[in-house]
């Protein structure tokens, strides 16, 4: 099957990836993009993986202010060298991710910075529901499992649904840009300030 430019366009637009590797990916799976998709997702995870544990110290602080000046967002995103954070791909991660934190105001970078206090009421209440509904005893731990993961993609960063691509997630967000920019790219830490709001804290991710 011949391999067109639009074909390659809307792989790079569903994945980040490059167009080489996009066509590439369309020529071994003979034009599906679904499983050309799928198979530079976990292309980019196994780079992400391996990527994961090089030290991560240039990057940029990422600012954005809503129009009206009510609402302000910081967000350090951290890479390996000072040539990446200059890239245009590396700084538009930066500001959807600045994005990300203003709109859906998430309260920690990842699942490993929530007070384990936090998840052990979060689960101690879920539990108390599922029981108060009449659930079957045996089913209440799977059903506190489930409710719990979704709480945790409502308050953790790399959990959230992208707000441009809700068929993804940050952390997919993330791995995508590592496996693009070929560097171990970190969320460090976020704060959020709105005006008439108290409690907003920085959040680191370690």
């Amino acid at each position: 099957m011949a391999i067109t430019a639009q074909m390659v366009k809307e792989l790079r637009e569903m994945t980040g990836v490059g167009p080489m590797k996009c066509k590439q990916a369309l020529e071994q799976f003979d034009g599906d993009l679904q499983k050309a998709a799928e198979y530079l997702r976990e292309q980019g995870m196994a780079t992400a993986a391996k990527k994961a544990g090089r030290a991560a110290n240039e990057g940029i602080i990422q600012v954005y202010q809503h129009h009206d000046g009510r609402l302000a967002v910081l967000v350090e995103v951290n890479c390996e060298t000072d040539f990446v954070a200059a890239t245009e791909q590396f700084q538009n991660f930066a500001k959807d991710i600045a994005l990300q934190v203003a709109n859906l105001d998430p309260k920690y970078v990842s699942r490993d910075d929530v007070p384990q206090d936090i998840l052990d009421a979060e689960s101690e209440r879920l539990r108390k529901q599922a029981l108060e509904e009449g659930k079957p005893e045996n089913i209440v731990d799977k059903m506190v499992e489930g409710r719990l993961n979704k709480f945790l993609a409502e308050i953790v960063l790399l959990e959230q649904a992208f707000i441009k691509d809700d068929e993804k997630n940050i952390e997919d967000l993330r791995k995508e840009i590592i496996s693009e920019l070929k560097e171990n790219i970190v969320i460090r830490r976020f704060s959020r300030f709105a005006i008439g709001e108290i409690g907003d804290e920085e959040t680191d991710e370690d």
